[in-house]
Formats: structure tokens, sequence, C-alpha cells
């Protein structure tokens, strides 16, 4: 175990966050996790249950005087976002993550750390270990293939449970405490195209957009923080208006739920305009500085020589992505009128790859209202059904409805002014967090969700803040301590 993260407080939570860095746990290849927290909860000599899609649920006994508490259902996800540098050699499937302390802060180098939601994960396994907590019943929800389409969630049996309060230990800034979160749908596009004769007198060069922040798609969505597929495209607009350009390969973004930090196209430009094409890069790139100056300041975008490609893609299908692409909504689409400051709906155009035959666009959409959520994926599938795509919805979830009357947060509030001296913000995240899923089989659960500080989740400049994960887990211990009564 590496001696700096052994010594932070609080140790008991620490030590399982380390063992999880050490377990390759992609989302949809959890299982080694999974064996880890079974194993886990099956030495602790507590019941311990997988359930049909491999969901754990370990349940610990109240202390004693204690049994007349609310159980109290600890919730966390098992996965964890695999993403990297470009030029980091990692395998998210076999290689540990190489976690440090930097400053005031865990990170990792040059990949996701995985405090999401490794952190809440631990928090859990410390809980259901200590032995001198003072609790009611208490459960530990462990989910599987959170980040990639809830599948836990939605999988989840009625009856498993038998808590009355979900505490999701998923959020990202301590003194904040969430009561409700957007709904989403995955959208898919496919543009078939046909491979033709790559033209004589052309040069084929490889363009890159790099450098950006990426981030959440949900929580940093507001930011403001450029994406790579839409700077691209923006480029391949112009630059086949002004070229006469044909495009071979494109390769954008890498998940759904990630706003893309990188983009890469291969094109051919007759060779006389080369030079042309290089210098429309070159202002491009003091364009997109110049509008994302604050945000995007370490922005590349470059032109390399390629060897030429045998085939490029046909010009019907290179005009119709082009312009999906281009024209595809983005970002915020509208802020809540309940909450200021709270994003309602939103779209990511996440990824955009080719191959054989086929080119796939995917985005992610995201509100609190169903409605809008559902007319933002009719705006969308209007823009490619012109282009020539077909598009088809996936993976729609509800968002959760605040209860601003919840027993648990009131006693939540109340722990934390008691021993912080301050009243915690009450707020509702723009992401899709498995309580509007839950809270979709369970209706009965009072829920709330809270985490210590986590920064850049989705990115490999995620990093946690060290002391609010010890406020956190002193939070979490009195808030048990103090649950509401049957």
């Amino acid at each position: 175990m590496s001696n700096s993260i052994a010594n932070l407080d609080p140790k008991i939570l620490w030590k399982h966050f380390y063992s999880l860095t050490q377990i390759p746990r992609p989302s949809k290849h959890e299982q080694a996790a999974v064996d880890f927290v079974v194993k886990f909860g099956k030495d602790l000599g507590l019941e311990t249950i997988v359930d049909e899609v491999g969901n754990v649920i370990i349940r610990k006994a109240a202390t004693p005087g204690m049994e007349n508490r609310k159980g109290i259902i600890l919730q966390g996800h098992l996965d964890m976002v695999p993403q990297k540098n470009s030029d980091k050699k990692h395998d998210f499937e076999k290689d540990p993550i190489e976690a440090h302390i930097d400053g005031e802060w865990v990170t990792a180098n040059g990949t996701t750390l995985g405090a999401d939601n490794g952190i809440g994960v631990a928090a859990a396994m410390a809980v259901l270990e200590d032995t001198s907590l003072v609790h009611g019943p208490v459960e530990a929800l462990f989910t599987i293939d959170e980040e990639t389409g809830m599948t836990g969630a939605f999988n989840l049996k009625p009856g498993l449970l038998k808590g009355d309060i979900l505490m999701n230990l998923d959020s990202e800034d301590e003194g904040e405490l969430y009561v409700g979160c957007a709904g989403g749908m995955d959208a898919n596009i496919k543009l078939a195209y046909k491979e033709e004769a790559a033209p004589a007198g052309y040069t084929f060069v490889k363009l890159s957009v790099t450098g950006l922040k990426g981030g959440h798609s949900g929580m940093d969505i507001s930011s403001g923080r450029g994406n790579s597929i839409k700077l691209l495209f923006r480029f391949l607009r112009y630059a086949e208006k002004q070229f006469n350009i044909r495009l071979a390969s494109i390769d954008g973004g890498s998940l759904r739920n990630a706003i893309p930090r990188e983009a890469f196209a291969v094109v051919g430009v007759p060779t006389d305009k080369l030079s042309n094409l290089e210098q429309a890069a070159k202002e491009h790139l003091n364009i997109y500085k110049a509008e994302f100056s604050k945000v995007e300041p370490d922005m590349v975008f470059t032109v390399d020589k390629v060897d030429a490609p045998k085939s490029v893609i046909d010009s019907k299908a290179q005009w119709g992505i082009i312009r999906g692409v281009f024209g595809c909504p983005n970002g915020v689409i509208r802020m809540s009128d309940a909450m200021p400051g709270l994003v309602e709906t939103s779209t990511n155009l996440a990824r955009v790859y080719n191959e054989n035959g086929v080119i796939y666009v995917q985005c992610l959409l995201r509100s609190s209202v169903d409605t809008a959520k559902e007319a933002l994926g009719e705006k969308i599938a209007s823009v490619f059904e012109m282009a020539g795509a077909e598009v088809s919805f996936a993976g729609s979830y509800p968002g959760w409805k605040p209860n601003m009357d919840s027993a648990i947060l009131k006693a939540m509030s109340e722990v934390y002014k008691s021993n912080w001296g301050k009243t915690p913000e009450i707020k509702a995240i723009h992401a899709g967090l498995e309580c509007g899923i839950l809270g979709g089989v369970y209706p009965n659960f009072d829920m709330i969700s809270f985490g210590p500080t986590i920064r850049y989740p989705h990115s490999p400049d995620e990093k946690v803040k060290i002391d609010t994960v010890d406020m956190f887990w002193k939070f979490l211990v009195e808030v048990l301590k103090n649950a509401p009564q049957k």
C-alpha cells in the first residue's frame, strides 16, 4: 500500500479506496470489484447477496439501543469512467490506478482516479467494518455499470432492500445535500456510407483537436468548455466549402457521459491547396482560443501529413455527416426556472467515429423535465434525419423530484449545523444519479445524496480534496448516530 495514502485520515476509509484503485473496474468490467466486496462482506460475517445482474447488498444489524431507527441504505456504484491522456499507456481492464497525493488533493497519473464513486464505496465499506460506530440497521448497496447505462439500478428488483432511507454517496461537493437530479436519454445516430477510391492529386493529413479539459457531461456542461468534436466539425464544414476536402475517417470523443477532449479526422486536400488548409487551421485555432480563452487555454489544433488511405467516405455521406454534426445541438439548452443556477436541459455530443461502412454518433441528453428531454431528442433527430441518418433512443430514465419535507434532509441539516456551525446548501444536480431510478423501484424511499469535494470527474484531471473526505466521513458517522426513528 502507498504509505502516503495509507496515512490519510480517516485511515479506515482510505485503505478501502486504495484497494479499489488496485482493482480494474471500468464500466461493464466490474466483476473483480464485485468479487472483492462480496469477499469483504462474507469475511466480516455479514449477510451478503449478489443479485442476478451483479449488484451487491451487504447488511449490518443495528447496534444495541438503535433498533428503533429507520433502516439506512448506503449506496454507491462499483464502476469507474476509464479516461486517460493520449500519451498515457494504461489498460483499464488490467492495470491499477496510480493514485498519489498532490498538495491538498489525491489524483492519478494520467488517468481518471475513480474517486467517482470509489470514495462512496469505500465509505460504505468502512461503515460495515467499523464496530465502534453507533447506528440503526444498515444496508450497503453496490451497483454496477452506473456510468454507461445504470444497468445495475435499472435491473434492481423490488423487495431486495429492507431500508427506509437511501443515502447516495455519489455527489461531489462537500457541504451540499442533493435532493433531486436530472433524468437522461441516449441518442444513437447511424449514417451508412460507401467507400470510394481516394482521389488522385490529393495530399492526406490528420487533423487533431486536443488539449481540451473535457469533464462530466452533466455537472460540467455549464462551464462553457469546448467540445472537441464540435470544433473539429466546424473546421471540416469550412474546409469542405473552401478546399473541396475528402473525408477518410473520423474519431472524436470516447464516452457518452464525458465532454469530448480530443477529436481526429483524416482528410484529403488538393495538393495545391495544402498550404491554404494549414494556414486556415492556424487561423481557426486562434479563433477558438479567443472564444475559449479562459476555459480552454491549452487547446491544440494540428495538421500532420499521413499516407494516403485506399478509400474515402462517399461524397453524399460526407455532406450529411458534416452538416449533421455541425448543426447538432450541444451544451446547455435551458436553465431551471425552479432553482436558479441549475441547468434544466442539456445535451452532450459525445462520440463520433466510422467503421465498416457506418458513421456512428452518440449524444447524451439530460433534463429534469421529461417532456423537454423528449423534445430535445426530436430536435436532434430532425437534424440528422435531414442528413439521411437513422436515429434511435435508448436508456431513458426519470429524474428525481425534490422532497423538501424529507425526514433525512431535516436530520442531516441539523447534524451539519450542530457540528460545523452552518447550514448545508440544499441542491439538485444536473446529472443522472441512480436515485431517480431506484426511487422508481422503491417509491417509499426517503432519499438524499452527498459526498466529498471531487473535481474534474470523468477526465484524467479527476481529483478529490483530502480534508473534505475526512469531513464527509465524520458527517456520515454523525448522521448514522442521529438517524430518524421509525
